[in-house]
């Protein structure tokens, strides 16, 4: 079959793109913290540009993202960046401010431009309206059910991305959080103290003691994120039934041999499916290695596929 659903994986590293394009997957996420928020690793325009010639050498794709809050002061800086990832050879950029949208328009039309505005891109209507400003492709937001998305696809007249596998993120502030609780507690941080990713720090409700919640800081902010991963493997058909074009998952705060057997198996699920959908089957054993290197304390669970959410 033609048309075979995309597998896109942010990279936090040239070495880590590698591992993942040689893994199985099509496309990777990567990009700058000054410009794109919760990125496994920063990149910058010299870094792009080496991982634009190493994907396109194996026919896969390079998308960037912009999705930070953009205020006037970044906003002075983005024409250049945009040009900048013209320069390099990016594929397409992700962004959720239409000021990103309307320059790369002007400044670099050749580049797809994926709407990801969060929780918020949950209808087909709006959708379709970023694809008449210039967009090809929605991010449909985590919170969406099985139904809704399905249900959605054949509305839609610009392209779909869904995350399948791994943790969402569940909340975001631009105040330093963490470091204002550490120095109200008697245990303040020092300046140039690092509260990012690499500190392991996480939250523990009072009435869910079982589960856990990583916490991080950066220089856009405090970011907490669900305390389970999503994994939709044993229903992927029915989204690739649905069209959707594109499957995401997400590598943030995974080991990168851990996200390898994970963008195998859906490799796997992917290529078995688009061989001979009418006899396709999900095989437990696809997902025995991922299991294996699980984080006990984290549940492979559906997400929101299966569960109802109230705006």
């Amino acid at each position: 079959m033609d048309n075979k659903t995309e597998l896109l994986t942010p990279a936090g590293s040239l070495t880590e793109l590698q591992m993942y394009l040689e893994a199985g997957a099509d496309a990777v996420l990567i990009g700058e913290e000054k410009f794109g928020m919760r990125l496994p690793g920063n990149f910058k325009l010299n870094e792009i540009a080496k991982a634009v010639e190493f994907a396109h050498g194996r026919g896969a794709k390079v998308y960037v993202s912009i999705n930070n809050v953009v205020d006037n002061e970044l906003l002075k800086e983005l024409p250049d960046y945009v040009k900048g990832l013209a320069d390099c050879g990016v594929d397409g950029v992700q962004f959720g401010d239409p000021a990103v949208l309307q320059l790369v328009r002007e400044i670099a039309p050749q580049m797809a431009a994926h709407w990801n505005a969060e929780m918020m891109s949950t209808n087909y209507s709006t959708a379709n309206y970023w694809g008449t400003k210039g967009a090809s492709r929605v991010v449909l937001a985590r919170e969406l059910n099985m139904d809704e998305i399905t249900g959605m696809s054949p509305h839609l007249q610009v392209q779909s991305e869904v995350q399948v596998h791994g943790m969402t993120n569940i909340y975001h502030s631009k105040r330093r959080l963490v470091r204002s609780y550490m120095t109200h507690q008697g245990r303040p941080v020092k300046e140039n103290e690092s509260l990012g990713i690499e500190r392991g720090l996480f939250l523990i409700e009072a009435e869910r003691l079982d589960e856990k919640f990583p916490i991080y800081e950066d220089n856009n902010g405090t970011h907490i994120m669900s305390s389970d991963d999503i994994c939709i493997m044993e229903d992927l058909h029915l989204l690739m039934e649905a069209g959707v074009d594109s499957f995401k998952i997400e590598t943030l705060l995974k080991s990168p041999v851990y996200n390898v057997a994970v963008i195998k198996a859906y490799r796997k699920s992917i290529d078995t499916y688009f061989s001979n959908p009418e006899v396709y089957e999900f095989d437990e054993m696809w997902l025995e290695e991922v299991r294996q290197m699980q984080d006990p304390e984290r549940e492979l669970s559906f997400g929101f596929f299966y569960k109802e959410q109230v705006y």
